[in-house]
């Protein structure tokens, strides 16, 4: 008998950086070498990788990438990080400038990447270049993590992707499964109509867990071994930590790898460690709490632990379950997997462990479970009470109502879960139940709050489009469809309330609120005699029914035509009574938009800029804290407009930015017209940014073809805009033929312009263009305006300043600066200094000159670089020289202006930009838009380079 003499020895302690073979992705393998074989013959397309976190997606497109090399096919391997999403295009631009021959000219498509109003050309340019490099043999363009990917990035691709899908272009992408964010929502719905393959990777089965095993432990294993390994359920990423874990624990005798002494104890995971490391401090405190619960809890009871209410742990649950390291389990929170849990629970200490346990069973007996691990086929599966609720099939109507029951009680505080649980109702609900439309009519709102609106408009249309629909349930599918339209499309809001209150039959409370949208949407769309009327028939109609929610949105409409008719008076108490009525209902039954936020606009119009601003930010807050996206992204416009009047150009460029960043599926729409797109014009009329001022002058354009007349308006007034600047005086006036001319019921208040200090400008580019008349008109609007409301010194401000300009008469001017020295409109004091101080100049230089110098610190305080340029001229002739101004500028870092110095410090003290934007109060969007301009003005290229750069300069070295 032969003895085998091999020594007992133990596994390599540091497992975690050993390579295993990829085992038990074969299919997943002989799929994409098929695809590779296809672009060999100058086939291209997309393959989409999806699964869940640790499923070994970065590893598929690394195998994949290797493959195609091997072929000597080109590739490009560009991934996302979720800390460097404010690099435009940086994940992409990252990839084709990686490796031995970059794509020719990235380095001008990342100069066109950061440079505002140029996506139009950097589309246009990268398209040109891969066509270019395709011909020469074929391309893999590798991209992992798409859900980290900037807004630009997923809109280049999922352009270029189709668009370039008959050249030998192979796109590669991976993203994880489950909950993701609308906007990358509607690339992956594009790029699937674009015929994309999709690869779905699910957990391991045994024999490939019992391959890596013995890879990783240079033997067999056991079935100890085995038993213990089969906790991680398949899932790559943490099979390989587990086995870590078994370092001391394990050893190889006889070709057999056995344990010595029982099961380890649990312990950090490396991955897991990661995932709370980049969570916020409030989430991380959660997610522990959780853990040291040791099962599904209450989100009642989880608040009560930790001392808080339930609302205050809205944004933390909503950061745990994007980690993926928290799932919902029924109206519970549970960790995704077992080891996660034990993985979180070993790094707290001892006594942190057993508190929770032991409060959670006094307070709560029977609510908090503690399973025992087994192992199971799949990765990521939802908790025992989870299953139960998935074991539901349609037409169990009970359970449908409890869902339905659950997503109203949640819809105020918590909309994001309050629409999976809507959803979930309808999937239960039969096409033929009667209760369907009803139960259609509650989820839109929900999903369009929480940003996805495309796939709630069709849901509503595909509604409409079966038919068979009774009176009541079509108008109710309409007025959700009404409500999800307002801010995207005017016309289509007023068309469907008005189809809906035309319906025979309908309940009297369904017909107030039809009509109360419809009076919305007229008063939005700029018919505010057609609203006028409306609104009177829908108030008797609310009356009756007591409609508390139709009432407080009827009275935003009448505000607005007080506001119309120029009683400002009239229209802030109508004004502020919405506000409160919408308050005290709840976000829950409101119908329209936050009404606070036309309380913040009407402030901001009238001079009231820094209630405006706390009115907004609040808003922002608040919606932010309730993950209602819809409304978050409409304050965020609220207030890019209001930082802009306050003379803050380049917060109100990042704000503007941010909110294009956060555009909804359904695309930008009507509101961002008016706000964004003005917002952003007028900021670069202001810096002399030509190329982004043609940018938005082609979006004019078309929006002078829009069917909202209010929207035609906005389009005819940043054209006129536009033509002055490029010194057409007369072309301006003749942008504005179709507003002054319109029918007096309709034209906007201001005879056409968007804020009471145009009147000045208007006069000016009135008389530039030698229209005396239109001049004469726009005073004449501007004093009534002052007259009717005399409490407010902006208004009287800008009709003294009017006048003064159309009599070239120096004491309303002095009169207006003098006004002008109590309002929070620097720019519009600033335009009223230089005009008095022009006035003055051509009789009086020397008086002239304390003006131009109050004007220009104005204007240079703004950023306002082109009316710096010219006030610097009027000084230069008067005979009198300044050096470039400083103010608001740091000696250390004279590139950057105050905003983006604040967050630039910020991340170089390591926080993200999560935490940078809870430190200042801004979104994070708004961060990163600062922090790619300080990037760009820097020429710095990553958060290492910066701080470095940031440790240099405050060091004085």
């Amino acid at each position: 008998m032969s003895v085998n003499r091999e020594a007992t020895r133990t596994v390599p302690e540091d497992l975690e950086g050993v390579r295993t073979p990829l085992r038990g992705r074969d299919a997943e393998l002989a799929f994409i070498e098929a695809r590779l074989d296809a672009l060999d013959r100058g086939e291209g397309g997309i393959i989409r990788v999806e699964g869940p976190v640790g499923i070994g997606r970065s590893r598929i497109l690394a195998e994949a990438a290797a493959a195609a090399g091997r072929r000597g096919t080109k590739v490009f391997k560009g991934a996302a990080d979720p800390d460097e999403r404010f690099a435009p295009l940086g994940p992409l631009l990252d990839g084709l400038l990686s490796g031995g021959e970059p794509l020719p000219g990235a380095l001008r498509l990342r100069d066109l990447a950061t440079t505002p109003g140029r996506r139009f050309w950097l589309l246009q340019e990268l398209g040109d270049r891969l066509r270019e490099t395709a011909r020469d043999g074929p391309l893999l363009v590798v991209l992992d993590d798409l859900q980290w990917c900037d807004d630009l990035t997923l809109l280049t691709f999922n352009t270029l992707a189709a668009g370039l899908s008959s050249h030998a272009i192979l796109w590669l992408v991976a993203v994880r499964g489950g909950s993701v964010p609308s906007g990358l929502r509607t690339t992956l719905d594009r790029i699937r109509q674009a015929g994309a393959h999709e690869l779905a990777l699910g957990a391991l089965d045994d024999q490939a867990v019992t391959r890596i095993t013995a890879d990783a432990l240079g033997a067999a294993p056991d079935p100890d071994v085995l038993r213990v390994v089969r906790r991680a359920e398949g899932v790559p990423q943490l099979l390989v930590e587990l086995l870590g874990s078994l370092r001391k624990a394990v050893t190889i005798g006889n070709g057999t790898a056995r344990l010595t002494a029982g099961p380890p104890a649990p312990r950090e995971l490396p991955s897991v460690v990661r995932r709370l490391d980049q969570l916020s401090d409030e989430a991380r405190e959660l997610v522990r709490t959780v853990a040291a619960v040791g099962g599904p809890i209450t989100i009642a009871l989880l608040a009560e632990l930790l001392d808080r209410s339930s609302g205050a742990l809205i944004t933390a649950v909503r950061e745990s379950l994007d980690a993926d390291l928290l799932t919902e389990s029924g109206d519970r929170l549970a960790f995704r997997h077992e080891l996660i849990r034990e993985a979180v629970e070993a790094g707290l200490p001892l006594p942190l462990r057993q508190a929770p346990r032991g409060q959670a069973a006094e307070r709560s007996p029977g609510s908090v479970a503690f399973p025992v691990a087994s192992p199971g086929p799949s990765a990521g599966r939802a908790p025992a009470d989870a299953a139960e609720a998935g074991r539901a099939e349609p037409g169990d109507v009970a359970e449908a109502d409890r869902l339905r029951t659950a997503a109203a009680e949640l819809a105020a505080t918590a909309p994001g879960p309050a629409a999976e649980r809507s959803l979930k109702a309808l999937e239960l609900t039969t096409a033929d139940a009667p209760e369907r439309p009803r139960v259609i009519a509650e989820t839109i709102p929900l999903l369009w709050q929480t940003g996805r609106a495309a796939q709630a408009r069709e849901l509503g249309a595909s509604a409409l489009a079966t038919g068979g629909l009774g009176p009541e349930d079509e108008a109710r599918i309409r007025l959700a469809l009404a409500r999800l339209a307002v801010p995207f499309d005017f016309s289509e809001a007023v068309r469907q309330a008005r189809a809906g209150s035309e319906l025979p039959g309908i309940p009297e409370d369904v017909r107030g609120r039809l009509l109360a949208m419809l009076a919305v949407g007229l008063s939005m769309s700029g018919e505010h005699s057609a609203a006028e009327r409306v609104a009177a028939e829908a108030w008797e109609t609310a009356a009756a029914a007591g409609d508390r929610s139709a009432e407080a949105t009827l009275t935003t409409v009448r505000s607005a035509v007080s506001f119309h008719h120029m009683d400002l008076t009239e229209a802030f108490r109508q004004a502020e009574r919405s506000a409160a009525l919408a308050d005290a209902l709840g976000v829950s039954t409101s119908l329209w938009v936050p009404e606070a936020l036309w309380h913040a606009l009407l402030s901001n119009t009238t001079g009231r800029s820094a209630e405006a601003l706390a009115a907004a930010e609040e808003g922002i807050r608040i919606t932010r804290e309730q993950g209602r996206t819809a409304a978050t992204r409409m304050w965020l416009m609220t207030r890019s407009r209001i930082l802009l009047e306050a003379g803050r150009l380049t917060d109100a460029r990042a704000d503007a930015e941010a909110a294009s960043a956060t555009t909804d599926d359904l695309g930008p729409g009507n509101l961002a017209d008016v706000t964004l797109r003005y917002v952003m014009m007028r900021v670069a009329l202001h810096t002399d940014d030509r190329q982004t001022a043609r940018a938005y002058a082609a979006e004019a354009r078309r929006m002078r073809s829009d069917g909202a007349p209010v929207v035609r308006h906005f389009g005819s007034w940043m054209l006129a805009l536009m033509a002055d600047f490029e010194g057409r005086p007369d072309r301006a006036m003749a942008e504005l033929d179709e507003v002054m001319t319109s029918p007096a019921a309709d034209r906007p208040a201001y005879a056409g312009l968007v804020d009471p200090a145009d009147a000045p400008v208007l006069v000016r580019l009135a008389l530039r263009g030698g229209a005396h008349a239109r001049a004469a008109q726009a005073v004449a609007l501007a004093e009534r305006l002052a007259a009717l409301n005399p409490d407010l010194p902006f208004l009287a401000a800008t009709a003294a300043h009017a006048r003064g300009l159309l009599d070239n008469d120096l004491a309303p001017l002095v009169r207006a600066v003098r006004l002008y020295e109590d309002c929070p409109r620097p720019l519009a004091r600033a335009s009223a200094l230089e005009d008095a101080g022009r006035k003055l100049a051509a009789t009086r230089r020397s008086e002239a000159v304390p003006y131009f110098d109050t004007a220009l610190a104005l204007y240079a305080r703004a950023g306002a670089e082109r009316d710096v340029a010219r006030v610097r001229r009027r000084l230069r002739a008067a005979g009198v020289r300044r050096r470039p101004s400083t103010a608001g500028l740091s000696g250390a870092w004279p590139e950057l202006t105050a905003a983006e110095i604040r967050v630039v410090r910020l991340v170089a003290r390591g926080l993200t930009n999560r935490q940078v934007a809870e430190h200042l109060s801004l979104s994070p969007y708004t961060v990163g838009s600062h922090l790619r301009r300080a990037f760009t003005k820097l020429d710095v290229s990553s958060r290492v380079e910066l701080t470095r750069l940031a440790r240099h300069r405050d060091s004085g070295e």
